[in-house]
């Protein structure tokens, strides 16, 4: 916070011998070092208090006087600029937030809200590496972003999670290809990592910590604007996993739910999964 200025400030009183005080009063800024003075009928002295000889004319009314105006002064001070414009006012400027950057739309007409990875989002996973392409999903109004720690338990190649206390959670996982296959090119396709089953055994411990054999329930392929997905449900535990590749990146976006809220709310979980892609 900044150190206002008021560069001159006539405060006329009477005094017994009806006289103006000169005063000239100097403050401390509580969070600033710098000073604020405040200059009564336009006199000031080398060392900016009275002298005792005013302090005895103008008497204990001119004392009194002179600490009020010494707390409006500081007061004034301490809270800055107040939205006054002028010489000697410092302007404050709110910077960037760090944080996520919000990334969804106003609800449809169905209450649903298309979340997409903001272009500014932070993340890239190192040096040397592309910016993530992003990608975008529709999720039920009630939906809402969670924070993702550098600490998370599930990893740094957490992008996104999102969450509903109702119906469930999702994460979606932005891992670098080449961590997994050395010759594919910059433009990775998931078709060249390899076919359905072999992408689920690799990359499903990744999504829910543990072996997937004898947990996929099903598997398909889809296919949307050139690019293909494929796509996964898993039990136990509940869970829908859609997987595609593009630039040098895998994309996994896990949709997951505890058993009441997958029988509850099955058909908006899939819909959450399937609405997945790559922009």
């Amino acid at each position: 916070m900044g150190t206002t200025l008021i560069s001159s400030c006539r405060l006329p009183w009477k005094s017994n011998l009806q006289t103006t005080t000169p005063l000239h009063i100097v403050c401390h800024s509580p969070v600033d070092d710098r000073r604020s003075r405040v200059k009564a009928n336009g006199y000031s002295t080398e060392t900016g208090l009275a002298s005792e000889e005013e302090d005895r004319l103008a008497g204990n009314g001119g004392l009194t006087r002179r600490l009020a105006l010494v707390s409006a002064a500081c007061l004034v001070s301490s809270t800055g600029a107040l939205g006054f414009s002028g010489e000697g006012v410092a302007a404050v400027k709110q910077g960037s937030l760090a944080g996520r950057i919000p990334g969804l739309s106003e609800p449809d007409e169905r209450g649903w809200r298309t979340y997409r990875r903001p272009e500014d989002k932070s993340g890239g996973h190192g040096v040397g590496w592309s910016p993530i392409i992003p990608y975008a999903f529709a999720v039920p109004e009630e939906w809402d972003e969670v924070p993702v720690s550098i600490a998370d338990l599930g990893g740094t190649e957490i992008d996104l999670r999102f969450a509903s206390p109702k119906e469930g959670r999702l994460f979606v996982i932005v891992a670098p290809v080449r961590r997994f296959a050395d010759d594919i090119a910059e433009d990775a396709r998931i078709e060249l990592i390899g076919p359905p089953d072999k992408v689920i055994s690799a990359f499903g411990p990744e999504v829910i910590g543990e072996n997937v054999e004898g947990k996929v329930m099903s598997m398909s392929v889809a296919e949307h604007s050139g690019r293909t997905y494929y796509q996964f449900e898993l039990e136990p535990p509940h869970c829908l996993i859609t997987a595609t590749a593009a630039g040098n990146r895998l994309y996994l976006f896990n949709v997951t739910a505890n058993g009441l809220q997958w029988k509850r709310h099955y058909t908006d979980l899939k819909r959450i999964a399937d609405s997945f892609r790559v922009v």
